[in-house]
């Protein structure tokens, strides 16, 4: 079943400069003052003066108390999300002393980068393996409608939702490559990096969320396999080395055989021939230091 979600979108709120309210606010304050040691209700001899004269005082009190509840500070990267009787009326990103009708709810957002280090999540590779693996994050809020309205607590929706995709990106690929050119966790961290953000700023994308970078910071193996997956390390190792070595080895006798024909220092039979390479194999392929033996007789036999 598709569930359909109304989503919210972000746009601008009609709010005013603090600092033209806030001149406003002290003439009102000013003119309350007047007022209060102007006279008394006494002072006038009729019910409907003493009544205006109530009237004035009372909205002399009253009015700098509500201009005063309608002001709120905001800094660079930091936007209020403001709303009537629960209707969201817009986003006020502008910096500085703002004012806003009193009856307005206003909710400020943090619109700044932010960063996670992820816990370390436990998964299985592309081939099965359990791996441990940790991820950084940099995010910040880029729709702050969809932030505030479209989930219930956008900082744990990005705490829930970095871990998933975490394990989503770390089972597409093995830990290390067996095949040539096959792409790893461990060999290809730019390709990795590039997969984990866009997963993350699709996941993200419903809370008003953007992912600016998004890389791993810890990959090993899970602690039940890591001393066998190091024997195999190990031992890849040593196969390389020596595949290395053979085939330096087979370079080198070819060069010496053909300098020998070339210059006419010695004729070999195949017999011979075969003999000296493999003496000269085990030479150069060998661990140990090998041991001359001087031959003071005659290649011929006798």
């Amino acid at each position: 079943m598709e569930l359909h979600m109304k989503t919210s979108r972000e746009h601008a709120a009609k709010t005013y400069g603090g600092y033209l309210m806030l001149l406003v606010f002290v003439i009102l304050v000013v003119f309350a003052i007047w007022r209060v040691m102007s006279g008394s209700p006494d002072d006038y001899v009729s019910t409907a003066a003493r009544i205006f004269f109530v009237l004035q005082l009372g909205l002399a009190v009253v009015l700098p108390f509500l201009v005063i509840s309608g002001f709120y500070m905001l800094q660079p990267n930091q936007a209020a999300v403001i709303t009537l009787f629960g209707e969201y009326r817009g986003t006020d990103r502008t910096e500085g002393l703002r004012w806003i009708w009193p009856w307005m709810a206003r909710a400020k957002v943090s619109t700044r980068a932010n960063n996670i280090h992820s816990e370390r999540v436990k998964i299985n590779d592309l081939r099965g393996n359990p791996i441990e693996i940790a991820c950084n994050v940099v995010w910040r809020v880029r729709d702050t409608a969809q932030a505030k309205f479209d989930v219930d607590d956008y900082r744990e929706f990005v705490n829930i939702q970095i871990e998933a995709g975490l394990r989503t990106v770390g089972a597409r690929h093995p830990y290390d490559d067996v095949e040539e050119g096959e792409t790893t966790l461990r060999g290809s961290a730019d390709i990795v990096n590039g997969e984990l953000q866009t997963e993350l700023n699709a996941r993200l994308k419903v809370a008003g969320i953007e992912v600016d970078e998004a890389g791993l910071t810890h990959l090993a193996y899970a602690a039940e396999i890591a001393g066998a997956m190091l024997r195999r390390q190990q031992a890849e190792a040593v196969i390389a080395a020596r595949s290395k070595l053979v085939l330096g080895a087979v370079s080198m006798v070819e060069m010496a055989l053909a300098k020998l024909s070339e210059d006419n220092i010695i004729h070999l039979d195949d017999d011979r021939r075969a003999a000296m390479v493999s003496n000269l194999m085990v030479v150069l392929c060998g661990e140990r230091d090998t041991q001359p033996i001087v031959n003071a007789g005659s290649l011929s036999s006798r």
